[in-house]
């Protein structure tokens, strides 16, 4: 299984980032890899980061502090 994070505008169109599309062995990669990641992504007009397994959505979050 390959896990991923597909990046996202407000309104659900795409968003490439600077970081690159890294592939993770496992959930808990991708998530800790995302918390470490998410203000940089912000600052470049991320709006969602949706986690993919083998490319079928798993979730959406929204990176805009609560």
């Amino acid at each position: 299984m390959v896990w991923t994070w597909r990046y996202e505008k407000a309104d659900g169109s795409a968003v490439t980032s600077s970081l690159g599309q890294e592939e993770f062995a496992g959930q808990g990669d991708a998530e800790t890899w995302i918390g470490e990641t998410w203000k940089q992504l912000a600052e470049e007009g991320v709006d969602t980061a949706v986690l993919l397994e083998d490319g079928a959505k798993v979730y959406a979050m929204s990176l805009h502090e609560a």
